[in-house]
């Protein structure tokens, strides 16, 4: 019986390799040698003894930041098409999980995202794109858990200070009014409440936290700390009996597949709050296929969720790439379902929040490891991997040598699962490209023998799910639009009535926030126009500049000419500029380098090398003042650049050598209120 089962299993194998690769699979004799000579071990799933633990689903992080910034400007059909990928269940990734940032107004990786609450008497639930996205999500999946995770907030909540915590009380009811306006506004249930990413955790605030969350009837909302490491959230936890009541979840970042001691004896669930952080490479989906198996099996985490969910920021930022899918041109329409997505549904597909684990479950002896879920209701998931140590590897944090080899397993079924006379396979195979498939279904499993066994031939890098489910579906649609490069002539003149987002398409904004604007000053030509809405630097999560700025266009640009109108509304003190070939964003801006031009209202201009201004290619004297409108124009071409105001050149054939590319921009001098019209960009190529 035995020979006959790995005689199947050899049988389904060899059907992918010919359906996929044209060829006759491999030869049943050197197979069956192979197994006899790399035997692998009998591994048993039961329920007999009970269960393990409740499995909270498969998710994914919009956000920390600015990273689904370019999706909502494709045009249909690409953009609910992206969306089915992402969410529609049993479709694509179908995801469980979605996590999204509650934007602070400040840098949070690849971009900032906008408060609900710029300032302490304003409150506005509709700017930025996560509330859309949510809802979209929502349409897909109405049983989408959400949650929400402050990485910046407002720099009114810090009183003058880089902290969140001077005055708990006020920045609690700022997270809570975001629950109550995502509810009230948007018809959006938040499940699960974050802390602070990646930061210092205040004990005093969370207990304040589920206290005006209780006093607001949102009982239901739980809480996740820290959204950092294991400690020193899980020692509190065990030390004060209160925090251990308040929090329901302690989530951790990047944890290698383990979790603690004092984490497990807290008995709550725990949860990889973000995890992969990879290219969406092959490499990027054997982290991901290794890490949705492992960290329960090796940790006992029963929810992983990737940072993030779509790539859908200019490339050239920090991460690029890093997402289940990848979707950066809106512009042609444009997208890739990376290999992530593929091995996202070998687990979501065939499981829900709410099932559980069985306690079954472990490391195959020739490396690789295999879980198995139940609904309690007669149906079984198995999911198996095999996934190498050169293929695997997460940008974070290390992984020590591990071998993988061929073997041959065989499952035996007890319990209530003794009776289970088919299994449907679900196939993965990364690596090579001539024996690279991902998510195919292969011929089901008959388990003839009345002992419940069966047996799989493995080998390096691949990932296989059996399940009684029938309802697994590699979706598809026809082939979006090829690749196209940034037009390189774009013009926006933010002449929008009712925008759909409060953010002007294609441009990303690195510090400060850049929003639609209606100048009621203004009735004629600059009545709708972009204005930079902050005027006190938000308490930071990264190295934000010291000056705003947002981003736009192709970062191979290199021969331009940028035209803006511009509008200082600082006295005295305000400047503004336009710039080209800026060649950092996200975490790095600060020392973003470029060609600025900048004006100022005291009456000078400016050329620099650098956002901060420390390269000065050239200055003087204009005539400039704040309240007056302004037409700024920068040209360079090779080695040399040039500034008009107001159609007078202010200077030409300035030398500027480095860099030699980059993205065209716009931005002020501080944190300050100002206004950008009839932005245009002519590059050559």
């Amino acid at each position: 019986m035995a020979e006959s089962l790995l005689e199947a299993s050899r049988r389904r194998r060899a059907k992918a390799m010919t359906a996929a690769a044209g060829s006759a699979g491999r030869a049943a004799v050197p197979l069956l040698l192979c197994a006899l000579l790399a035997p692998g071990g009998t591994y048993v799933l039961d329920d007999l003894d009970g269960l393990g633990r409740e499995f909270d689903g498969i998710g994914a992080v919009s956000g920390g930041g600015a990273t689904s910034r370019l999706l909502l400007n494709y045009r249909e059909p690409y953009r609910s098409q992206i969306l089915d990928y992402l969410f529609k269940p049993n479709f694509g990734a179908s995801l469980h999980i979605l996590k999204v940032e509650i934007g602070g107004d400040g840098q949070t990786t690849d971009g900032t995202e906008p408060s609900h609450m710029h300032y302490a008497l304003d409150e506005n639930y509709f700017r930025g794109y996560e509330w859309w996205l949510m809802k979209e999500a929502k349409k897909r999946n109405p049983n989408i858990t959400l949650v929400g995770l402050p990485w910046s907030f407002p720099g009114w909540l810090g009183k003058g200070f880089n902290w969140p915590y001077v005055n708990i009380q006020l920045t609690a009811y700022y997270v809570v009014a975001w629950i109550v306006g995502a509810k009230h506004y948007h018809n959006l249930d938040i499940d699960y409440i974050g802390i602070w990413n990646e930061r210092t955790f205040d004990i005093s605030y969370i207990k304040m936290l589920r206290k005006m969350l209780n006093h607001q009837g949102l009982e239901q909302v739980k809480i996740i700390a820290s959204d950092n490491l294991w400690e020193p959230i899980s020692a509190s936890m065990l030390l004060d009996s209160e925090l251990l009541k308040v929090i329901d979840v302690i989530g951790a970042h990047y944890p290698g597949t383990y979790s603690v001691r004092d984490a497990k004896l807290t008995e709550k669930k725990l949860w990889s709050s973000e995890d992969f952080s990879t290219l969406n490479n092959d490499v990027g989906a054997g982290c991901w296929g290794r890490v949705l198996n492992q960290n329960y099996i090796n940790g006992h985490m029963t929810a992983t969720i990737a940072w993030n969910l779509v790539a859908s920021y200019y490339e050239q930022l920090p991460y690029g790439g890093c997402g289940l899918m990848t979707a950066q041109e809106p512009w042609s329409g444009h997208y890739e379902v990376e290999p992530p997505i593929w091995i996202s549904a070998h687990t979501t597909q065939f499981t829900q929040p709410g099932w559980y684990y069985l306690k079954t479950v472990g490391h195959l002896e020739k490396g690789g490891s295999y879980v198995a879920l139940t609904d309690g209701l007669g149906n079984l998931t198995i999911i198996i991997e095999t996934m190498s140590h050169k293929y695997s590897m997460c940008i974070r944090p290390f992984l020590p040598y591990f071998n993988v080899s061929r073997q041959v397993a065989t499952f035996t079924l007890k319990g209530s699962f003794s009776q289970i006379p088919e299994l449907q396979v679900w196939y993965t195979k990364l690596g090579k490209p001539s024996k690279k498939f991902l998510f195919k279904q292969l011929d089901p499993i008959w388990i003839l023998d009345l002992s419940g066994h069966f047996t799989l031939e493995l080998e390096e890098d691949e990932l296989f799910t059996l399940t009684t489910l029938t309802t697994g579906q590699k979706g598809s649609y026809p082939l979006p639009p090829e690749s196209q490069p940034f037009p390189p002539v774009y013009k926006d003149d933010f002449n929008i009535y009712d925008p759909p987002f409060s953010e002007a398409p294609n441009f990303a904004d690195q510090t400060g926030v850049f929003e639609y604007f209606v100048n009621r000053d203004d009735p004629g030509e600059h009545h709708f126009t972009l204005r930079q809405v902050l005027n006190q630097r938000p308490i930071t999560w990264a190295a934000d500049a010291s000056n705003t700025i947002s981003i736009i266009g192709d970062y191979e640009w290199s021969n331009l000419t940028i035209t803006c109108d511009v509008y200082i509304e600082t006295p005295d003190r305000g400047g503004v500029f336009i710039a080209g070939r800026v060649n950092k964003g996200g975490i790095l801006i600060r020392s973003a380098r470029g060609v600025f031009f900048w004006i100022f209202a005291n009456g000078t201009y400016r050329v620099t090398g650098d956002i901060a201004g420390w390269f000065i290619y050239h200055l003087g004297h204009v005539d400039v003042t704040a309240k007056k409108w302004y037409t700024l124009s920068l040209t360079i071409k090779g080695p040399f650049c040039s500034g008009v105001l107001n159609g007078k050149p202010l200077w030409t054939d300035v030398r500027v050598n480095f860099p030699k590319n980059g993205w065209a921009a716009i931005g002020t001098y501080s944190f300050e209120f100002a206004q950008f019209d009839n932005f245009q960009v002519e590059a050559q190529s």
